[in-house]
């Protein structure tokens, strides 16, 4: 009926699972369920709701819809209880301990958004609807709020040394609407932001880099995390607004056996394959092939602007130097003093954004005091955006 009315969809959960008497129709029964929830995936929105357990096979319902609510002390979300992971493993764990708010909000990634208790989570759900359209043939309701231009407190935000953090919320705050971002999954991933705002009252989905966790890089679950959203904001025709600050992907061998290169290419696949309205403002850093994967001008961004002391190159100064001047360096009597003055050279010489502007792959170098004219501008010129695409039944993400 939601999807004949094309309607949003959310579900309440708060059940122990199959029932064990009712066998093979118990199963029969999620399955309609799961295929139901899949053929609705991208016509209209999706919300879980999780109230108590979800256990068993009801745990992939939600896992297939777009937004997943839990409270910190009574939700529980686990496919195998305590007691067969005890009676398989032996080992002892709480309901908690194996699937509570915590774990899906920090570690799984499973949940979107937690709440202390029942009230505030449906209170939540209410807020989030405000942000969505009705369907994938609607767009987002614009709403009437307070501006807010502060963009030239970026300046003093963002540090001119590269090797200082900041808070990108600090950032995105300087120009959206006031009090209109709405932040999802904040305690996953913590190296990417993910979120609406509103600017001039219009739905933003933000994907930003935060330099306070990682240095901004890019890992597996950054990435899924990042991927998942704009494939979302993609599907319900909210434009995406990209926030660059971002030294590279993650390297180590951990990184590499989880599988950082199928993991990363989704981000590059899901931003390629959109087709809303797509703007990124490139803050400070932006190197190697994360850079690409950031919503670049080649991947199909509509336009892409720089702050001044904004930096596009294969690789940061330091790095470059060790590879590209290692033999003048150990054969010199000062060798950190040289390697000082070669840093010096490379930084004035390659790492600025107006290269990357007389070439095309950035539009325009900008102050930061224009910030919010200039997206606010864009995204007015993007309105009404309209992108051809070859036919296809879908494309074959690396999942």
């Amino acid at each position: 009926l939601a999807l004949d009315s094309m309607v949003p969809f959310i579900s309440i959960n708060d059940g122990g699972g199959a029932r064990i008497e009712e066998g093979v129709s118990s199963l029969d029964g999620y399955s309609g369920i799961f295929a139901r929830n899949t053929w609705a995936s991208g016509v209209i929105p999706q919300i879980s709701v999780i109230l108590g357990p979800c256990a068993g096979g009801a745990c992939y319902s939600p896992a297939i819809t777009d937004f997943i609510f839990m409270t910190e002390k009574t939700s529980q979300m686990f496919i195998t209880g305590p007691a067969v992971v005890k009676a398989v493993t032996a080992e002892v764990v709480t309901p908690d301990q194996l699937g509570g708010a915590g774990v899906h909000s920090s570690k799984s990634g499973v949940a979107h958004f937690v709440y202390k208790d029942d009230k505030e989570c449906l209170e939540g759900v209410r807020n989030l609807l405000k942000y969505l359209p009705q369907s994938n043939t609607d767009k987002s309701v614009a709403q009437a709020g307070t501006i807010v231009d502060k963009s030239a407190d970026i300046e003093e935000i963002i540090p001119d040394n590269f090797k200082r953090a900041y808070d990108v919320r600090d950032v995105l705050n300087c120009f959206a609407d006031k009090d209109s971002f709405l932040e999802i999954q904040p305690e996953f991933a913590k190296n990417v932001v993910i979120g609406f705002i509103r600017l001039d009252g219009n739905v933003i989905g933000v994907v930003a880099n935060q330099p306070k966790y990682l240095a901004g890089s890019l890992d597996v679950d950054a990435s899924d995390k990042a991927a998942r959203f704009v494939r979302f904001c993609d599907s319900f025709n909210i434009p995406i607004l990209t926030l660059e600050d971002v030294p590279g992907y993650m390297p180590g061998t951990k990184q590499e056996h989880n599988g950082i290169i199928r993991h990363g290419a989704k981000l590059l696949f899901a931003y390629a394959e959109a087709t809303v309205p797509r703007v990124t403002l490139i803050l400070r850093k932006a190197y190697g092939g994360a850079y690409i994967a950031m919503n670049s001008k080649n991947l199909g961004a509509d336009c892409v602007f720089a702050l001044p002391i904004a930096q596009i190159a294969v690789m940061g100064a330091e790095g470059a130097v060790d590879i590209l001047r290692r033999k003048e360096i150990a054969a010199s009597a000062e060798p950190a003093k040289l390697r000082e003055q070669y840093i010096n050279e490379y930084e004035e010489k390659y790492l600025n954004p107006y290269i990357a502007a007389g070439n095309g792959f950035i539009d325009e170098v900008i102050e930061p005091k224009s910030v919010r004219d200039r997206l606010v501008s864009a995204f007015e010129n993007l309105k009404n955006k309209k992108k051809a695409v070859l036919w296809k039944k879908h494309g074959n993400i690396p999942l």
